[in-house]
C-alpha cells in the first residue's frame, strides 16, 4: 500500500496553471484539428458529388443508348468465303466463288444482305463489259423451311416483302445488286451465293478477277447497318480459243480465185492468170490458228515467196483487199489469219508460191500459171454433133496455149466462118464471147444459137473482133437439125457381160431417115417403160426419171466417156445379174413416134456364166490339144518314111 504524500500548496498551484495551460492547448489543437477536418470533409463531399453526378449522366446515357437495340437480333453471324476458278466455256455455278453465310435471327425483322463490287482491272472489267458479265448467284439454302432469300434494293426497318428467290437465280453484278436473306420463324438461317463470269470465249481474259463481298446486318428499327466486307476471286486459265500460240496442226494455207474476209480450210482453186503486170491473180489466204483453231488471236511471221512468174503483195484480210506492199518475197507480222495478193509482174509461166511459218513451223508450196495476153494456138471441137434450132449451150469446146506453151486462158470468141454459115448461125461480124475457162473442165465452152436447119462453119478467136485477133482456131462444123422421132430402138454398149458387170442401156429416137437426132423431151415409150428379163439392178435413184419405167425421155446432146452419156440418147447404167443367160429388154413406142412407129422394140447381152466359161475353155484346151496330138503323130510318120528311104 503506497502511502499518500503531502504535497505542498506551491506545488500544487504550478500543477493547476500547467494543467489548465495544458487543457488550453490540447483544446486549441483539438478545435483546430476539427476545423481542418471539417474543411476536408466538406471538400472532399464536394468532388464525389461531381463524380457521382457524371456516373449518373454516363449510366444515363448508356441506358439511352441500351434501350434504342431491342432485345434480339441477329446472332452468331458466319461468313465464309471460297475463291473459285474457270476457263472459257466452262463458267457455271460448279466452279463459281462461293459466300457461306450462317446466322441466327431472332427477330422475323432482322435482314441480312450480299452485295458484289468488281475489284482491280479484271473484276471491274467484268462489271464495266457488256461481252463479259459478272454474276451473283443463289446457289442454295442450309434451312429451306426457315430460310428466305431474295433480291432487293433497299432495306429498311419491316421486313422485307419480296424475299422470292429461288435457287440458281442469278443477278448481273451492277451497282446495287444485292440480296437479302431472312427468317419466316426467329431462328438458324444459312445461304450460300456464288459469284461467275459468263463464258463468253472470245472476251475472256486470263488472269485473277477480284470482287469485294459486303455482307451488312439489318436489325429491326436500325436502318444503320453493321457492315464487314471480304475479299473473294476467280482464277481463269489461259482460254484456248483466244491463244495467242499458233499452231500447226490447225494452221492451213489456201489458193484461192476471190479474196475472203473470213475462211476455212478449202480445196485450192487451180490459178491461171494473163501475166499482164498489176493483175490480180488470186489469193493466198493463211489460217493462222491456235489449237482451238481459233482465227483471231494466234501470233506468228508469215514469210511468202514466188519463184518464177508473179509476185505477192501484202493486203488486209478482207473481201476486197488493195495491194500495198508487193515483192519477190514477203514477210509479215500477222495475228490471226491473214492474206496475200497473188499478182502477175509481166511475166508468162509457172508461178511456185512458198509459204511459211516462223513460229508454228510449217511450210507449203502452191503453183499458178500466168500466160501470155494473146494465145498462140487455140483449138476447137465439136461437143454436140446435132445441133437444134435455137440455143445450144456448149456446142463448142475450146482450149488453147500462148507461146511458151503455157495453157490460155482468157476470153474467147466464136464466129461464124463466112456470110453464108452465119445463115444458119451466129454472125460473121460479131463474133460471141463463150463462156469462161473451167479449170475442172480444161476446156471453155462455146454456145450457138441457130437460125435453121443445115450446116455451118465456127471458128474461135481471142478478141471480141476479128480484127484484133491475134490467134484463131481451126474451123469445125456442126449439124443442125430439127427432126421429129420416127422411131425409137433400145441397145446395150456391149454385147457379153461377165457376171455382175456394169452395163449401159441407151434409149435412141431416130428420125424418118433412120439417124440418130438432136437433143429432145419427148414420150419415146409407151406406158410401163422397158421391161427386163433378166435379174439386173439399176443405178441412181428410184425417182421416175431415174426408173426404166419412164415414158418421157430426154435425150443427151453431148458424149461422155465419164458417165457413159451418148449424144442423141438416154442412157441408164444398170448391174448385170450373177448366173450367166441372157438379159433381154423390151419397150413399145411412145406417143410421140408415129402411129406405125409404135411397135415393140427390144435388145438382147449375154451374160456369160463362170462354170460354162470355165468348161469352155478346158473344151477348147482339149481340142488344141487334140490338134497338137495329131500334128505329132503326123510329123512322127513323116520322119520315119524318110528313114526308110535313106536306108533304101
Amino acid at each position: 500500500m503506497t502511502p499518500s504524500k503531502q504535497v505542498s500548496p506551491a506545488i500544487r498551484i504550478l500543477r493547476e496553471k500547467r494543467d489548465a495551460s495544458a487543457r488550453a492547448t490540447h483544446l486549441e489543437a483539438v478545435i483546430r484539428k476539427f476545423l481542418i477536418t471539417t474543411n476536408e470533409r466538406k471538400y472532399m463531399s464536394t468532388k464525389t458529388n461531381f463524380k457521382r453526378i457524371a456516373l449518373v449522366a454516363v449510366a444515363a446515357l448508356g441506358l439511352g443508348l441500351l434501350s434504342s437495340v431491342p432485345a434480339k437480333a441477329v446472332g452468331n453471324l458466319a461468313v465464309t468465303v471460297t475463291n473459285g476458278s474457270f476457263v472459257a466455256g466452262k463458267s457455271d455455278s460448279t466452279n463459281a466463288a462461293t459466300i457461306a453465310i450462317s446466322a441466327t435471327i431472332e427477330d422475323i425483322k432482322d435482314t441480312i444482305t450480299v452485295s458484289v463490287v468488281g475489284n482491280g482491272t479484271l473484276g471491274d472489267s467484268v462489271v464495266a463489259s457488256s461481252s463479259r458479265v459478272a454474276r451473283l448467284i443463289y446457289l442454295d439454302t442450309s434451312t429451306a423451311a426457315r430460310t428466305k432469300v431474295g433480291t432487293l434494293a433497299t432495306i429498311g426497318a419491316s421486313a422485307p416483302s419480296d424475299i422470292t428467290s429461288t435457287k440458281l437465280d442469278s443477278q448481273t453484278v451492277t451497282t446495287g445488286t444485292m440480296y437479302a436473306l431472312t427468317a419466316a420463324t426467329i431462328g438458324n438461317v444459312g445461304a450460300t451465293f456464288g459469284i461467275q463470269v459468263d463464258s463468253v470465249s472470245a472476251a475472256i481474259v486470263a488472269g485473277t478477277y477480284s470482287f469485294t463481298v459486303f455482307v451488312k446486318q439489318y436489325t429491326s428499327g436500325v436502318i444503320q447497318p453493321v457492315t464487314t466486307s471480304y475479299t473473294v476471286s476467280l482464277v481463269s486459265a489461259a482460254v484456248a480459243s483466244v491463244s495467242t500460240t499458233p499452231s500447226a496442226s490447225t494452221s492451213f494455207v489456201d489458193l484461192l480465185s476471190s479474196a475472203q474476209a473470213s475462211g476455212s480450210d478449202a480445196t485450192d482453186a487451180v490459178i491461171t492468170s494473163v501475166a499482164t503486170a498489176g493483175t490480180a491473180a488470186g489469193y493466198i489466204y493463211v489460217g493462222n490458228r491456235n489449237s482451238a483453231n481459233g482465227a483471231a488471236t494466234a501470233e506468228d511471221s508469215i514469210t511468202a515467196t514466188v519463184t518464177g512468174a508473179g509476185q505477192v503483195c501484202a493486203a488486209a484480210l478482207s473481201a476486197t483487199p488493195s495491194a500495198t506492199t508487193c515483192g519477190k518475197s514477203l514477210k509479215v507480222s500477222a495475228i490471226g489469219d491473214y492474206q496475200f495478193i497473188l499478182q502477175a509482174d509481166g511475166t508468162a509461166g509457172t508461178s511456185s508460191i512458198a509459204v511459211s511459218s516462223s513460229v508454228a513451223g510449217w511450210s507449203t508450196t502452191k503453183s499458178a500459171t500466168f500466160y501470155s495476153k494473146a494465145a498462140k494456138t487455140i483449138t476447137a471441137t465439136v461437143a454436140i454433133p446435132n445441133l437444134g434450132v435455137g440455143t445450144n449451150a456448149g456446142a463448142v469446146r475450146v482450149t488453147a496455149v500462148d507461146a511458151g506453151g503455157v495453157n490460155w486462158t482468157g476470153t474467147f470468141y466464136i464466129v461464124a466462118s463466112s456470110a453464108a454459115d452465119a445463115l444458119v448461125g451466129g454472125s460473121a461480124t460479131t463474133p460471141v464471147a463463150c463462156n469462161a475457162y473451167s479449170a475442172t473442165d480444161g476446156y471453155a465452152k462455146c454456145d450457138i444459137s441457130t437460125l435453121t436447119t443445115g450446116t455451118a462453119k465456127f471458128k474461135v478467136i481471142d478478141a471480141s473482133t476479128v480484127a484484133l485477133a491475134t490467134a484463131t482456131s481451126n474451123e469445125v462444123t456442126v449439124n443442125v437439125i430439127n427432126s421429129t422421132p420416127a422411131s425409137v430402138k433400145l441397145s446395150f454398149d456391149k454385147a457379153t457381160y461377165a457376171p455382175n458387170e456394169r452395163a449401159r442401156i441407151y434409149v435412141t429416137p431416130l428420125d424418118a431417115a433412120g439417124k440418130e437426132m438432136q437433143s429432145i423431151t419427148a414420150d419415146l415409150l409407151a406406158s410401163g417403160g422397158i421391161t427386163v428379163s433378166g435379174a439386173i439392178s439399176l443405178i441412181g435413184s428410184t425417182t421416175t426419171v431415174e426408173s426404166l419405167t419412164a415414158t418421157s425421155i430426154t435425150t443427151s446432146s453431148t458424149s461422155s466417156s465419164t458417165s457413159g452419156a451418148k449424144a442423141g440418147s438416154r442412157v441408164y447404167t444398170v448391174f448385170m445379174p450373177a448366173a450367166g443367160g441372157s438379159v433381154t429388154i423390151s419397150a413399145t413406142g411412145g406417143a410421140a413416134l408415129p402411129p406405125a412407129a409404135r411397135v415393140a422394140v427390144s435388145a438382147t447381152a449375154t451374160v456369160t456364166d463362170s462354170g460354162a466359161a470355165a468348161l469352155a475353155a478346158v473344151t477348147a484346151l482339149a481340142t488344141t490339144v487334140a490338134s497338137l496330138k495329131t500334128l505329132i503323130t503326123t510329123l512322127t510318120n513323116l520322119v520315119l518314111k524318110i528313114q526308110k528311104k535313106v536306108k533304101a
